[in-house]
């Protein structure tokens, strides 16, 4: 006869070793949500950080095709994972949610944004299993998305994008933004090309990733007018009571300072004038 102590022990330790069970979801409980796989769980998000469309200057084509495609999902019809590539701070993670932001301005409660962070993305077939059989739209959202040498994380990713067996719901939309245009360092697929015995077939591998996109949408460095647009719309949006003369040479001296023009460099500059300002 066994030692009940003993076999109260043995049953709390398998009860440790056992998966914890998910935590059901509700898509209602708010418009958006990170993404937690261990425990799997979706915490929701009461307010994004973002900031308004309007805002988004020297983008007018990337911010036309994203928005374009956000409201087609948004109200009931298809459309495409999309990719938002190139430099940085040039306003691409704030596309994708001042975009959230405008479908549900359009459709109330229509599409809820996921995030999904890097290091988690092995596990977004889990999350996709989770949101399979849901009603509410979802915008699954990954941002600053890469992958380095060693890393088989974008197999996984291949699969879910396009080609694995239960294929994506049709109530999920992917978005990634990435500084590569590939999502990998051009060494990498140069090196796979020089090693490789067919190093055409290499280097399809590689890149076929980007493919699974069906909406790539480049973002390229702001030039001089487009960054003087920017501070000069970001200053009206704060009200700055600055001369458009001398917002503009305090800007142009930021930017030197800061060693390029973009999109994250002209806020940082607002909000540096507006503290000084105030």
């Amino acid at each position: 006869m066994m030692d009940p102590q003993l076999l109260q022990r043995l049953v709390e330790a398998l009860e440790r070793l056992a998966p914890t069970a998910p935590v059901p979801v509700d898509l209602q409980a708010a418009d958006a949500f990170v993404w937690h796989p261990s425990p799997a769980r979706l915490s929701p998000v009461r307010q994004v950080a973002r900031v308004d469309l309007a805002l988004l200057v020297g983008v007018e084509r990337q911010k036309r095709l994203i928005l374009a495609n956000t409201l087609q999902f948004a109200r009931g019809g298809t459309a495409n994972n999309a990719m938002l590539w190139g430099a940085r701070g040039m306003g691409k993670s704030s596309l994708v949610k001042a975009a959230h932001a405008a479908a549900l301005a359009d459709r109330p409660g229509s599409l809820a944004l996921i995030e999904i962070a890097r290091e988690d993305i092995a596990t977004l077939p889990e999350l996709l299993r989770i949101l399979r059989g849901e009603t509410r739209r979802c915008l699954v959202f990954c941002d600053d998305l890469s992958f380095e040498r060693e890393d088989a994380d974008y197999k996984a990713l291949k699969s879910v994008l396009d080609g694995g067996i239960e294929g994506r719901p049709e109530t999920v939309l992917f978005y990634a933004t990435s500084n590569r245009r590939h999502l990998m360092p051009r060494d990498m697929i140069e090196n796979e090309r020089a090693s490789a015995i067919n190093p055409s077939e290499a280097t399809e591998e590689k890149v076929s990733l980007s493919d699974r996109f069906g909406l790539w949408v480049g973002f390229h460095s702001a030039d001089q007018e487009a960054y003087f647009e920017m501070v000069a719309g970001y200053a009206a949006a704060l009200k700055l009571a600055v001369t458009p003369e001398e917002l503009r040479r305090q800007a142009n001296t930021w930017s030197v300072i800061r060693g390029g023009r973009s999109g994250r460099v002209a806020w940082q500059f607002v909000q540096d004038l507006a503290g000084r300002l105030a």
